[in-house]
């Protein structure tokens, strides 16, 4: 089930009127479990089983480390939660990816080897709950919290539909506590969530679905080099597209969970107004940056073993992330330029202690989720956030490319080496492209220290509903022709 489906409006609706009934709290959180083993089952039904596995092993296995006091003991229950969960993510999402480079491994040594293909489904939204699981033991590990009592906020925490195949990636912080209370939405914050819902259905419906994704597909399906401008109109059309559908999809998430009356954290925060390539991730997918941060930059030493071992430890972050999104070698690349980008920038920047400023753990340069403000009138400023989104687009080639051969084509028409490739797209396609670039871009740069929520509260009352409106009705006439949301497949 996806949120821009009619079959969505239904199923919540109904969740709704459940969960404002006078049930106790007990019976509305198992309302809430079962709709989102529902809403996960509409995918694939015998996928609920390895839900369940992940959830009542952990479940366990956090309450065996926190009840024993010997350290072989409990690393040797935090291993069978590891085990189990990066296992089942390895096998569903690297098995025929791994094969694969075995069997070219060995064929480049002169050994004939060819196995049969692996009939492998990957389990909608693997990568997300995996992660929302290991955090849980490996705090419990770090004695960060104690285990949770009840499994049924725990197998909530887990499922709980709004985040579970697509994000935001949630900590036991952020929402297990809010199940110890009966929660119920304020009238204010039941306005906003379908205000937040109705947006991020914009944000994927119209822009991302309706006005980018044909541009994309078309130019990046081809077999053949292109035109430079339907080159760099294709990439910049999967900019737009890609923060238009995932941000969309977290939008969604936060406002179907505030109608609810849980709040999820924040995912996005302008990110095509970073300045450099740590503020990006400090305003990209927000909770998988700062999950990395927190459970393998940090643990692998972070700043605090000497220069290169920090530029070490950037680059193992990053290209494990760029695995993170896919089972191929282009999103490994992708990640490796963003470590790239990071290690550069790093390098550049001023040595903190210079200015009087302690570089401790706290105040690490890359994967936090602070934004540093800064002066929008400056000039300088705004051409390294040109500069910025340019080598972001870079980025995004082997994101979006199908294969290797692929993303080297599309560079080598972007920069003008192949010239000669045929005109695909028409005036109308790439006006449309470039008004979503341009509006994106100077919406970020407006809006980098601000909220949604500000901007809209201080409207108009007319105008803010004028605007509503003319949301819905472009979301009911471009219905028709929308997808899934792209992170799904990850």
């Amino acid at each position: 089930m996806v949120f821009n489906s009619y079959t969505f409006v239904l199923f919540f609706a109904v969740l709704l009127a459940l969960h404002n009934m006078p049930f106790s709290w007990k019976t509305k959180k198992i309302n809430l479990l079962g709709a989102s083993y529902l809403f996960y089952a509409l995918w694939n039904p015998p996928f609920i089983l390895l839900l369940w596995l992940s959830t009542i092993v952990d479940f366990y296995m956090a309450k065996l480390i926190s009840i024993t006091e010997d350290k072989t003991r409990r690393r040797m229950w935090l291993a069978v939660s590891l085990v189990l969960n990066l296992g089942m993510l390895s096998y569903f999402k690297y098995g025929g990816f791994l094969l694969e480079n075995f069997t070219m491994l060995m064929n480049s040594l002169g050994i004939a080897f060819e196995a049969a293909k692996p009939d492998i489904i990957l389990p909608v939204g693997i990568s997300f709950y995996t992660f929302v699981t290991l955090s849980y033991t490996i705090d419990v590990y770090k004695r960060k919290f104690a285990p949770e009592s009840s499994f049924l906020d725990f197998a909530l925490f887990v499922t709980y539909f709004p985040h579970l195949v697509a994000g935001p990636i949630v900590r036991p912080e952020d929402l297990i506590p809010q199940f110890k209370q009966p929660k119920k939405a304020t009238g204010q914050q039941f306005m906003w969530g379908i205000f937040l819902l109705t947006l991020g259905l914009f944000l994927k419906v119209v822009i991302a679905d309706g006005w980018l994704s044909e541009t994309s597909d078309l130019i990046f399906g081809l077999p053949f080099p292109v035109n430079p401008l339907d080159a760099w109109s294709a990439v910049l059309a999967f900019s737009g597209q890609i923060f238009c559908d995932f941000s969309g999809y977290s939008t969604c998430a936060i406002g179907v969970s505030l109608c609810l009356g849980f709040k999820l954290p924040e995912n996005f925060r302008y990110p095509y107004a970073a300045v450099g390539f740590s503020d990006f991730w400090r305003r990209w997918h927000i909770t998988l940056s700062t999950w990395l941060r927190d459970y393998l930059y940090i643990p692998l030493g972070g700043n605090r073993a000497g220069r290169f071992q920090t530029y070490i430890n950037l680059m193992i972050t990053m290209l494990l992330g760029g695995l993170w999104h896919g089972a191929s070698w282009n999103f490994v690349i992708w990640g490796g330029l963003h470590g790239l980008f990071l290690c550069i920038e790093r390098l550049i920047k001023r040595n903190p202690k210079k200015a009087g400023v302690a570089a401790t753990e706290a105040e690490e340069v890359v994967l936090q989720a602070t934004v540093i403000p800064v002066r929008r009138n400056n000039i300088s400023v705004l051409l390294r956030v040109l500069l910025t989104f340019f080598l972001l687009n870079v980025t995004w080639v082997f994101f979006r490319s199908p294969d290797f051969g692929t993303a080297i084509r599309m560079l080598l028409c972007m920069f003008g080496v192949i010239t000669q490739g045929p005109k695909m797209l028409t005036t109308p396609d790439m006006l449309k492209v470039a008004i979503v670039t341009v509006g994106l871009l100077v919406c970020h740069w407006n809006m980098r220290e601000r909220s949604v929520k500000g901007l809209f509260q201080s409207m108009p009352w007319w105008l803010f509903g004028t605007l509503w409106g003319i949301m819905l009705i472009l979301i009911v006439l471009t219905q028709k022709s929308t997808g899934s949301f792209i992170y799904f497949q990850f």
